[in-house]
């Protein structure tokens, strides 16, 4: 049996309605894929309404929490992860997955696609612009990252980049 895709959506735990929705909308659409949503788990922000979508499409969801308490988890996680390893879970959140979206936020955000680029994890910056020299200082060349508009645009970039490391 194959090993099971897995989507890891990174975002700030504060968020504008504009991007509640997009992450919303994203969780929906890499449920529909029969990708594994994977994220920071918390219940709030953009953890919280891209575990919302993919829950409301089926999919299945998994959050990898900062702290040790299993009950500070967003409603809709199918598995909950607590590792009380405070933002050092970011590296699991990103060597568990086979692509990181990215979704606007602050420091832990702007780590999570650090160390994708590090180790070698595509990425994709849904309406999320860190900056050219973050991305190139990170390790980025510009292949390793792309832009995306919508939450669809994001889930195809995911499609392409899945493709290119014969995951597809």
């Amino acid at each position: 049996m194959a090993r099971r895709t897995v989507i890891g959506v990174m975002g700030g735990s504060e968020a504008s309605g504009v991007t509640v929705a997009a992450a919303r909308e994203l969780g929906a659409l890499v449920a529909r894929e029969g990708w594994v949503l994977l994220n920071g788990g918390r219940p709030t922000g953009v953890m919280a309404a891209v575990t919302a979508g993919a829950h409301a499409a089926g999919g299945l969801t998994v959050g990898i929490l900062y702290d040790d308490d299993r009950d500070g988890a967003a409603d809709g996680l199918d598995i909950v992860i607590p590792t009380g390893m405070g933002a050092a879970r970011n590296a699991i959140n990103v060597l568990a997955s086979d692509v990181v979206v990215a979704c606007r936020g602050s420091g832990g955000t702007l780590s999570e696609i650090a160390l994708a680029l590090r180790f070698a994890r595509p990425v994709v910056l849904l309406d999320f612009d860190p900056g050219e020299d973050f991305l190139t200082q990170a390790g980025g060349d510009g292949g390793r990252w792309r832009r995306a508009a919508t939450p669809a645009e994001a889930v195809a970039h995911c499609r392409d980049l899945l493709a290119q490391a014969g995951r597809a």
